[in-house]
């Protein structure tokens, strides 16, 4: 296969790390609750830093993915479907069934990794967890019957990603009106429900198997991703729109209005993930037009972190509760930051050994499979 472009956005990796941070800030506070310890989870900044950070990581991935692949259209008039799953399963399968297999058979061997109230909820649904998180289904697993899988209950977000990359490149290959065709699924994820769930909830009938979707679909983000898409087709097309957008002014407004989100535990009562998504799609549709506007994301440690934040974000459960064991026998409890830096610290440890023994060999091989060239293997 001849390769005909290769593409690296500057300041994405850095703000991938972001995201993976807040997730892990969120998560700690979380388990420190199961353990019955002192924490911070009532806080509001807390509540919703996790959430924040997994729709950065789906606009993200709806950028990316939509522009490489508008791109892969653009150079060779076509796209390959079974080239792009071939690259997403180099990318996703081996982490994710590597911690698949420490998660179902290997942790809980260990009394060191038992969590209080959270492990018995494998013990009890064993099959039926094994057999959705197999089939990338961890999203099902968790929001549909609630089951909790300790150390492995993370990848419900993976699981929703490669729900997207199933439908993503045949929307993008037969639909020739983009842009038209990424609003359609905006329009009908919220229409489904804004719409639908409330009609059949309230008049005609409801029963625990469309509770079960509801949880499901609400948590499914796909109006994220393709609003993700809908700035890399302004990006990709140079529209009229994207000079405006990339202006100072809204950049810093961006900015300004997005930490105010954060700082104020700001919920919308309506279009709440969607106008996160909005801000969060400025901010990125900046970031790739300047390397200065990203001031210290465009560097060599942040490079790697950004690089490794998919072990990252598998990893860090594992981590957290190995700290927090680890404190609680040397009775350190009380220093919450050093236990958030340890975990932190101890996390970035085993992403970037995953990364170098199981992921870079598969990454590498991606090349293979790709008209464009993207991420580090572009670098």
């Amino acid at each position: 296969m001849t390769i005909n472009t290769k593409i690296y956005f500057p300041n994405l990796n850095g703000l991938r790390f972001i995201a993976a941070f807040m997730v892990i800030i969120h998560h700690l506070e979380q388990i420190l609750t199961f353990f019955g310890l002192e924490n911070y989870w009532d806080n509001p900044i807390i509540l919703i830093i996790g959430g924040l950070g997994l729709e950065l990581f789906f606009v993200l991935s709806g950028f990316l993915i939509s522009y490489l692949l508008f791109t892969e259209e653009k150079n060779t008039s076509t796209i390959s479907i079974k080239d792009f799953y071939i690259r997403r399963v180099l990318r996703i399968w081996p982490l994710y069934y590597f911690i698949g297999i420490l998660a179902f058979f290997i942790l809980p061997q260990f009394n060191l990794f038992d969590i209080p109230y959270i492990s018995k909820h494998l013990t009890e649904n064993f099959s039926l967890s094994l057999l959705l998180f197999v089939f990338f289904l961890p999203n099902l697993l968790l929001y549909g019957y609630g089951i909790i899988v300790p150390y492995a209950s993370q990848s419900w977000s993976v699981g929703v990603e490669e729900q997207f990359y199933i439908i993503w490149p045949f929307l993008i290959k037969y639909f020739k009106n983009k842009l038209l065709t990424l609003f359609l699924v905006i329009f009908i994820y919220l229409f489904i429900q804004s719409i639908v769930f409330p009609f059949l909830k309230h008049f005609i009938f409801w029963n625990q198997e469309l509770e079960m979707f509801r949880q499901v679909w609400t948590n499914f983000h796909i109006q994220c991703m393709a609003i993700g898409g809908v700035f890399a087709w302004i990006y990709f097309t140079k529209h009229k729109y994207l000079k405006f957008l990339c202006n100072n002014l809204v950049y810093i407004t961006t900015l300004l209005l997005t930490f105010i989100v954060i700082i104020f535990s700001i919920n919308l009562p309506f279009l709440n993930n969607e106008v996160h998504a909005l801000l969060f799609g400025i901010i990125i549709l900046n970031l790739v037009s300047s390397k200065t506007k990203g001031l210290f994301l465009e560097n060599s440690i942040f490079n790697f972190l950004g690089k490794i934040s998919y072990g990252i974000y598998m990893y860090h459960i594992i981590a957290i509760v190995l700290c927090i064991k680890l404190f609680w026998y040397f009775n350190i409890l009380e220093y919450h930051l050093l236990l958030a830096v340890s975990s932190l610290s101890l996390t970035i440890i085993l992403a970037a050994v995953s990364y170098q023994f199981i992921e870079k060999r598969f990454i590498s091989l991606k090349s293979k499979y790709s008209n464009v060239i993207s991420g580090e293997n572009a670098k």
